[in-house]
């Protein structure tokens, strides 16, 4: 967006209506994220936490790394000690 401004292929009338067309355009992703963050381990079992985090990774747009960092971030103390421990870093929710 800010190499089309510069060459003058967008043009705004006002810093307002520059930021509305951005939050049109990337707004959702922030929704998206808040989506995936409210997704807590908590109390349930792993299978159930996956499940529920899949059905809101599907919905988001987000790639595999950050996906990761976001399962990763929800773990408890123990699975997540054990993730550190291992040999090798898990690169997908499956691993």
């Amino acid at each position: 967006m800010l190499e089309d401004l510069e060459i003058g292929e967008v043009e705004f009338k006002s810093a307002r209506e520059f930021l509305l067309d951005l939050k049109k355009k990337f707004g959702k992703e922030n929704e998206e994220s808040v989506k995936l963050k409210k997704v807590e381990y908590k109390e349930r079992t792993i299978g159930d936490f996956v499940q529920e985090f899949r059905r809101a990774a599907r919905e988001s747009r987000y790639k595999r790394r950050v996906l990761v960092k976001e399962f990763k971030r929800e773990m408890n103390g123990i699975i997540k000690r054990k993730l550190i421990e291992t040999e090798r870093s898990p690169t997908s929710i499956e691993q």
